[in-house]
């Protein structure tokens, strides 16, 4: 055995952190980039003379940096985070630091929104001191049952991997984790360390080799034989499968791999709203949306076929319309996911595996195997009608009457009309999500970005300032479209001030219809009359929120957080706005006031959200009878 002396590197724990994560890379298919890609921060007392400092020194270094960014609020810059992982396919992301207490807490949110989008993040809270010399510090919580809680633990049922470094040492084996997780496909979400002050302030020697380049390779595992043969099988003696593209199509970068499968096939394809964009919507295989927000054209084909192929998919309740759509007797289930947990949902014969090795695998199989020409047919001739039915949308035919604001259909149509093909479209919560997914015609595999795992009302600026990072990062020319509603635009809209720091342009779609009108229409169908859903002044003879709207100015708050700002109160002046916002070189922000009671075309699709089972209100018990009917469709399957 050697006894030549290991080289090593003195350092604090936070110096030793950040000079490791500048040198993490990751690989698929030969393509290798940098992990993390940055680190947006918030500095408080908890962080600032430790990761700060750190981040400090390191931008100082010739040839090695990591680049930090200045956020304005803790959950959106995980929100940012969430964006740039999935605009680069989980192959790289970014860090986020904090100070403990109220800022560790705020990114809880934006941690459970990246777990349950399967999405890589790393967040580092700062924490309480770990030698306890100082307790009870600011905003630490003290718990009498035991000295080692803190809020951070709040992180563990959100995070993918937890860890608290309470000692120098053991942030070796905890980096190294962090970043298996991260970069693994099946595992992968919110990644927490947490980093007690004192120590990320003290010092070790580490070994050097720790702060040489490392890289993860994204493995994509194949089909088992046997689990291949019993799936073609499947396939083989289906009369109408149907297939649902899921986002670990998109991820996997499996897209030409559908392509090939189901040209060779002529099996359909629904998406959901993690898929949408799989295939263009164009392509004479696809019938749109599926689920709760789904097309007619999908949800009649789903309710008939006798198979049913999942790709990377996870069955969320809006894809499988709370259990209601899949009505066939005999359906079965086929799942080609990179997750067993997701390959065995709905007792499916599970194909686990990466969704492109997987797909490709399916086609060299079924070599021959071709659904029947009128089954073709008639997917085809479902999704032209329904094509029909979205143009009728844009144009405003299919909202006549309705004004003389305009639909919120009719913004959609444009925006998508005036769009690039490479262009990215960014929304999240509300009513928005839903009509994007049964409306947008998407032509380009990243160019819908709907976050819909949490549904996460304040993430879409955030999320598209993520967005439009990676695709500066790696020299990809888009526009980036927000479209925000006014609801979720007064949770979140900090970040505007970010994207004018940094100098990166967004085109912001503002729509104001004076509530949560997403919700106002849901709270009608459960029989609670919009109660509470618009924003509204106080009537002091009814005692209730239904006096005049509230004179909230949102374009000129978002003109005072340095964005340029244009109104429009019509079609004409929205497309007008928004021909100068595309041709401007900075963040520009189109306000515009829609008609919230002009309705999208119907999904013909179920959601299952409880109706109170005895009530005094007519409106209620008339609710509850449609719920019992919709209940009656629901069913496992086994």
């Amino acid at each position: 055995m050697s006894d030549t002396k290991r080289e090593t590197v003195r350092l604090t724990v936070a110096q030793a952190l950040v000079r490791f994560l500048a040198n993490q890379y990751s690989e698929r298919d030969g393509h290798r980039e940098r992990l993390i890609a940055g680190c947006f921060g918030i500095f408080g007392h908890g962080n600032v003379a430790g990761v700060g400092q750190a981040l400090l020194e390191l931008s100082r270094r010739q040839g090695e940096q990591m680049r930090y960014y200045q956020a304005r609020n803790e959950q959106a810059m995980v929100h940012t985070a969430v964006g740039y992982a999935r605009m680069r396919n989980r192959r790289s992301t970014l860090a986020c630091t904090t100070s403990i207490g109220p800022g560790a807490t705020n990114m809880v949110t934006g941690a459970a929104l990246a777990t349950i989008n399967r999405l890589p993040v790393l967040l580092l809270p700062g924490d309480i001191f770990a030698t306890r010399a100082a307790d009870p510090v600011l905003q630490q919580l003290e718990d009498p049952r035991s000295y080692d809680v803190s809020v951070n633990d709040a992180f563990k049922p959100v995070s993918r991997f937890w860890d608290r470094i309470n000692r120098p040492e053991q942030l070796i084996p905890s980096l190294l984790e962090a970043m298996r997780v991260l970069t693994d496909p099946v595992e992968t979400g919110a990644v927490t360390l947490a980093l007690p002050q004192d120590v990320q302030a003290e010092a070790y020697d580490w070994p050097a080799e720790l702060f040489a380049p490392r890289i993860w390779r994204i493995p994509r595992p194949v089909p088992e034989p046997s689990a291949l043969a019993a799936a073609v099988a499947a396939i083989r003696q289906a009369e109408r499968p149907l297939i649902i593209a899921g986002g670990g199509v998109i991820y996997s970068e499996a897209t030409a791999a559908l392509k090939a499968f189901v040209e060779a096939t002529g099996i359909p394809v629904a998406e959901t709203q993690a898929g949408k964009g799989a295939l263009p919507y164009d392509h004479p295989c696809v019938v749109g949306a599926v689920g709760a927000t789904g097309t007619a054209a999908a949800n009649a084909l789903a309710r008939e076929a006798d198979l049913i192929i999942g790709v990377g998919t996870r069955y969320s309740d809006f894809t499988t319309a709370s259990r209601s759509l899949f009505q066939h007797p005999g359906v079965r289930f086929v799942n080609l996911n990179v997750a067993a947990f997701d390959a065995h949902k709905q007792a499916a014969l599970p194909l686990v595996a990466d969704a492109r090795e997987g797909l490709t695998a399916l086609l060299h199989a079924l070599d021959g195997c071709r659904v029947a020409p009128e089954y073709a047919e008639r997917a085809r001739r479902l999704a032209a009608e329904w094509d029909q039915v979205v143009q009728r949308a844009y144009s405003g035919e299919l909202q006549a009457g309705h004004g003389p604001r305009p639909s919120q259909a009719e913004i959609i149509g444009v925006v998508n009309e005036l769009s690039g093909p490479r262009d990215v479209v960014v929304c999240a919560a509300g009513s928005m999500p839903g009509d994007l997914h049964k409306l947008w015609r998407t032509r380009d595999p990243k160019g819908y970005h709907v976050e819909y795992g949490y549904s996460c009302m304040g993430y879409e600026i955030a999320g598209g300032l993520g967005v439009k990072m990676a695709c500066l990062d790696h020299g990809e020319d888009r526009e980036v479209f927000v479209l925000v509603g006014d609801g979720s635009y007064l949770m979140m809209a900090q970040e505007l001030a970010t994207a004018v720091q940094e100098g990166i342009k967004l085109v912001v779609v503002l729509v104001q219809n004076h509530g949560f009108q997403s919700i106002g229409a849901l709270s009608e169908s459960v029989g609670a009359e919009r109660f509470g859903t618009q924003y509204r002044y106080r009537n002091p003879k009814t005692g209730q929120l239904d006096g005049d709207y509230l004179p909230v100015d949102l374009a000129a708050n978002a003109a005072s957080l340095g964005a340029d700002v244009l109104r429009a109160y019509t079609v004409k002046e929205f497309r007008a706005a928004l021909e100068k916002a595309i041709a401007a070189d900075r963040t520009t922000v189109v306000y515009v006031e829609t008609d919230p009671m002009a309705p999208a075309p119907s999904s013909e699709a179920w959601w299952d959200v409880p109706v109170a089972e005895v009530a005094e209100l007519e409106s209620t018990r008339r609710a509850r009878a449609e719920y019992e009917r919709g209940k009656r469709t629901q069913r496992q399957y086994l």
